[in-house]
Order: C-alpha cells, then sequence, then structure tokens
C-alpha cells in the first residue's frame, strides 16, 4: 500500500474536531488530511513520503477572512507603504520620508489604512506640517479610517484641486482662510472622495500587479491565512480588475484559495449589473483555490451606510427600499447567495424589511446570504435574521475606532457593539475577518486579540467578559465559522481526514501567550492543499523560493508588510544602504531597541 506524500509529526495540532480536538501527527495525500493521530502515522510513511518534525510546535487549521479585499489589495500591495502596526508615529513619518525619497514620478506615496492614531505611543495623527516636510515634492496620499484622508502640497497638485474645486457632495475639502485646500479631505459622512481622489492616482502596470497580488497572497500565508472571501469594493470593476487573480489562478500559482463577491459597479445601474451576471456567471463556479461566492457587499448604492463614528449616523434615502427589493428579489429568482454591508441597526431594520417582504414571495428557503459588520445590531433584529436563515460577518473595525464610538454613543453602547456572545448563543451563523485594507489591518491575530480580550489597538477595554469570547471559540470563528459564508463548510476549517489540507503552524503558541502577545504570533511554516506557501525561522528551508519585488521602488522591498522586528531590521538596513560608510547615529525611538540613521532623523 502506498504511503501518505506528507506527514507533520512531533507537534501540538489543534483539528478543531470535537472528537479528537488535538493531535501530534496528522497525514496527507491528493491535497487533504487522510489521517490524525500520534507517532503511528510515521509508520505508514514510505520512501516516496514527505516527513516535517513540527519540532513542539502549535499547529492550527489554516485561517479563513470572511471579509476582506484581497483582490483589490493585490493589485495595490507594492504600491502602498503599510503603517500596520508601527509603534510610534516618528517611525512612521521616518517611512514616509524614505520612501518619498525612493518613489520616482509621477507615483504617489500611499499609506491607504490598517493603521490609527491610537497605536503609536505619541496617540496622535501626523499633522499636515508634518507630512509635508517629510515629503516636500512627492505625492503622499494618507487614509485614514472612511473619515479623512491627509493629502501634501504635491499630492494636492497632482489631484489638480485648488480654490476653484467645490465640494463634493457628502464631502469636505478643508481651506484655508484664504480658500484654498489645506491638504485635508474630509468625508461628512460619504467616503466618495476619499476614494475619488486615491483612484486618480497611477496604477502599477499590469506585470507589476501580478508581482503585487503574489506578494501579498505570501504576506497573508506569513500570518497564517490559507482562505479569504472576496467581499469586492468600489472602484474595483468586473472583470477587467480580475484578469490579474483569474491568471494567477490558471497558472497554478495561487497560494490563497479566494471566494469572490461581485459588488455592484454603477450607481442606479445596479439592477442592470446584477442582471447581466446572473447571466453571464454562477455562483459556485470555479475550483478550490478560486470560485465564485455570489452577490455583494454592495447590492444598491443607496443602503451604503458606511461607518464614519466622527459623524453622525446618516440616514438612508427613502428610494432605499425600492431599488434594494429589486436587486434582492433578482437574485433570491435565480438563487444567488448574497451579502450586504450593514453597520447600524436603524439600516438593518429597513434591510430585513425588504428581505422579510421579497421572501413572501420568492422564498430563500436556505438561500445562502449575510450581513456584514453588524455592530449595533439589536436582539429583535438577530431574531429575523436567525428566522431568515442568514449569518453574520463580524471584523475588528470597531479594534481601530472603537475609541470614536464610545465618545460618541457612550461606554454601555460600545459593550455590545457588536453583540457576538448574543450571535453565537443564538446559534447564527458566525465567521470572523478584518475587512482590511482601508479601515483595519489584515493581521488576523490582531483581529483574534480583540475577540479574545474585548481592547482595541489602542488597548482601551471595550468590551467586558460576557461579550468576549474565549481562544478555542474565537479560532473557531476564523476558520470553521468562516467556511460557512462561502458554502464551504465540509471542505476546510478543521484538521481531519477528508477536508483540505490547509494549515498554519506558529511562532508561539496562542493558546498559552500572554494577552498582549497574540498580535505578534504569526505562521512559521503555512500549508495550503499538502504544500508549503511559507516557511521561516525552523521551517525557512522548506519555503518556496524568494519572490523579486517589483518596481523596485516598492515600499515593499523594505519594509514589507504588517510592522514586526524582522521588518524593522530589514527597513534599517534597507534605509541605510546608502550611507554603509558613515557611522550611524542613534536616534532614540526610530525603533524599539533604540537604534536610528540619518534617514529617520528630523
Amino acid at each position: 500500500m502506498k504511503g501518505p506524500e506528507l506527514v507533520l509529526y512531533n507537534g501540538t495540532i489543534t483539528t478543531l474536531d470535537e472528537n479528537n480536538p488535538e493531535v501530534t501527527a496528522l497525514a496527507v495525500s491528493g491535497g487533504r488530511v487522510i489521517a490524525i493521530g500520534g507517532a503511528e502515522l510515521l509508520q505508514e510513511a514510505d520512501e516516496g513520503t514527505k516527513r516535517i518534525d513540527l519540532k513542539k510546535h502549535r499547529a492550527i487549521p489554516g485561517l479563513n477572512d470572511s471579509h476582506i479585499h484581497v483582490i483589490r489589495g493585490g493589485l495595490n500591495y507594492n504600491m502602498e507603504l503599510r503603517w500596520d502596526g508601527v509603534p510610534s508615529l516618528h517611525d512612521a513619518l521616518g517611512m514616509l520620508r524614505e520612501q518619498a525619497r525612493r518613489t520616482p514620478p509621477p507615483q504617489w506615496v500611499r499609506v491607504i489604512g490598517g493603521w490609527t492614531e491610537f497605536q503609536f505611543a505619541e496617540r496622535r495623527m501626523p499633522t499636515l506640517e508634518e507630512v509635508n516636510q517629510a515629503a516636500p515634492d512627492t505625492p503622499v496620499f494618507i487614509l485614514h479610517l472612511y473619515d479623512r484622508a491627509l493629502v501634501n502640497k504635491a499630492a494636492l497638485r497632482a489631484l489638480g484641486y485648488n480654490r476653484d474645486t467645490p465640494d463634493p457632495p457628502g464631502s469636505e475639502i478643508q481651506r484655508d482662510k484664504a480658500g484654498n485646500p489645506t491638504g485635508l479631505l474630509i468625508a461628512r459622512p460619504n467616503a466618495m472622495l476619499l476614494y475619488a481622489s486615491l483612484a486618480k492616482g497611477p496604477k502599477l502596470p499590469y506585470q507589476d500587479q501580478l508581482n503585487s497580488t503574489r506578494h501579498f497572497m505570501r504576506e497573508l500565508n506569513r500570518l497564517g491565512l490559507t482562505s479569504a472571501i472576496d467581499a469586492g469594493g468600489g472602484f474595483q470593476n468586473y472583470p477587467d480588475d480580475y484578469r490579474v487573480i483569474e491568471e494567477l489562478s490558471a497558472s497554478g500559482r495561487l497560494t490563497l484559495r479566494i471566494a469572490y463577491n461581485l459588488f455592484t459597479q454603477h450607481p442606479k445601474s445596479e439592477l442592470e449589473d446584477f442582471t447581466e451576471w446572473v447571466r453571464s456567471s454562477s455562483p459556485g463556479s470555479g475550483d478550490d483555490f478560486y470560485r465564485h461566492n455570489g452577490a455583494g457587499e454592495m447590492l444598491v448604492f443607496s443602503a451604503a451606510d458606511f461607518e464614519d463614528f466622527l459623524e453622525p449616523r446618516p440616514d438612508l434615502p427613502p428610494m432605499m427600499e425600492q431599488e434594494l427589493s429589486q436587486v434582492v428579489r433578482l437574485l433570491a429568482e435565480n438563487r444567488w447567495p448574497f451579502r450586504l454591508h450593514a453597520t447600524y441597526n436603524e439600516s438593518i431594520t429597513r434591510f430585513l424589511d425588504v428581505f422579510e417582504a421579497v421572501n413572501r414571495d420568492v422564498p430563500f428557503d436556505g438561500l445562502r446570504w449575510f450581513f456584514d459588520h453588524a455592530e449595533t445590531i439589536t436582539p429583535e433584529n438577530l431574531e429575523r435574521v436567525r428566522n431568515l436563515g442568514g449569518g453574520i460577518a463580524i471584523q475588528d473595525r470597531m479594534a481601530f475606532q472603537g475609541e470614536y464610538f464610545r465618545e460618541r454613543y457612550g461606554r454601555d453602547a460600545a459593550a455590545n457593539s457588536p453583540p457576538f456572545a448574543r450571535m453565537l448563543d443564538m446559534g447564527i451563523p458566525v465567521g470572523a475577518g478584518t475587512d482590511a485594507t482601508r479601515v483595519a489591518s489584515y493581521n488576523p491575530w490582531v483581529a483574534l486579540y480583540w475577540l479574545v480580550s474585548g481592547r482595541t489597538v489602542g488597548k482601551m477595554q471595550l468590551y467586558p467578559e460576557q461579550n468576549r469570547i474565549d481562544r478555542l471559540g474565537a479560532l473557531r470563528l476564523y476558520t470553521v465559522g468562516s467556511s460557512w459564508f462561502s458554502g464551504e463548510e465540509e471542505k476546510k476549517g478543521r484538521l481531519v481526514p477528508g477536508q483540505l489540507a490547509d494549515l498554519a503552524v506558529l511562532s508561539a503558541d496562542y493558546f498559552k501567550v500572554a494577552e498582549e502577545e497574540i498580535p505578534g504570533i504569526e505562521s512559521v511554516l503555512t500549508i495550503v492543499g499538502g504544500k508549503v506557501v511559507h516557511g521561516a525561522g525552523d521551517f525557512g528551508s522548506l519555503a518556496p523560493p524568494p519572490l523579486p519585488v517589483s518596481p523596485d521602488w516598492s515600499p515593499v522591498g523594505s519594509y514589507g508588510g504588517y510592522h514586526s522586528r524582522v521588518h524593522e531590521a530589514n527597513a534599517f538596513r534597507s534605509c541605510c544602504r546608502h550611507a554603509i560608510e558613515k557611522p550611524l547615529r542613534t536616534a532614540p525611538g526610530s525603533f524599539p531597541w533604540g537604534g536610528g540613521c540619518d534617514c529617520f532623523a528630523f
């Protein structure tokens, strides 16, 4: 009898199988787990079996982000300077200064989400003066959550914004006393100005987009992700912006399993969009690496209740019900699963009125649908969701803006926003994710820390103990839970025979480290379908070959992605390459260990 293709042994493997929750070894063939157990699995190995000693490390099922903009993120990743996890504003501005020096015209320096001022030691945002000082000549666009963007003088010129430029509806171009734009773009409360401005920047050439997407997938693999559900997004046009991911899929170069939703493209023409897509595509089409998942997260633009907790909650327009009803009816008639972005309970009430009315005429009858976010949903509306067979995909947006929410709505409201403990008690399907990359970071361990500790990135206690989830439960939401949202619960989420061999071996034991150490966990070995897609540390020799970064000025080549000690060291070496012969000057605060260099001095 032929032996397994791969055996992992000498580890602590969390299976999420209730009957056999922890084992020390597992065997893989054909991209799936074929056996779990102990050292006896090595006896089944033969000369063709690859053996990997896990060296007592904790292994878990591969993480699955139920809501991330991975396709859009991949197209732009190599252009973006990530402040995710950077510990101080001093460091962040130093990175900005060096990247501005490196970036050639007409390209911009983009800092697009994934950070909050509360993560910085200084506990504040950069000023426009600091941004202009760091980058006097290179256009800079810094996006902060859904509420504002900071652009320097060079970016104002590139955008063509001057004293004669009118404020778009629902937005403000801040001006000085003379009427000239200052560089602060404000969503009041509509974020369209922010995204429309960002969309005016140069794009990467197609080959660089391919490279960028591969690097973004590798970055997610580094953090233990093996699957993601792409929620579409504004300015992510179908099918044009899907060419890159489809080429990578066709050529077998995906290292992340992706289920994608189609996000409506044209205000007032949403029904036409979905009518065309219903004719031309089918949910579930594709394979285990790349598959169509249905409609959303935007179904009609009039239903957009994007959160900006610095501003009062906006009321949705009166025509929303009619527009949403037409689209949901079309989807239900054609058995298309759908998802809908929903922040506020007031919006959710109106959405559910529409869903219930459609359901009376065209029964959902097991049609898979769900809300995204649902921060302020009430018990009454949770009951309505359950009665309609819906689910809720939750993301750690509150970890990045919980301070703003509590200031506006109070401690009691914040304590249950979202009420995920009640969702789970009611038996509603719940999956975890990030909504990266334009608000929260894509780092799943930040989201897991938020679920377990109830704290924001700035360490503010947001949730009481009764609205927090234990570590096993939180991990289950990021694996088994998320698999429901792509209809793949029989394929992924657990390490049991028959399921896909997707797993992550962790740098530290998630179940034993202090809560404050959870955000710093990474994967040292990530396996997708039985193949190694990432290796580091003890498993570095198993890693796939390095992937060059293009273009050569990309921030990824110097700073990587989510900030870590490794990335700090790489950034330090990179910024000093041009000054190797110069003695380095200490700049306390530039790096956590107190070192620094002239590049980071002000």
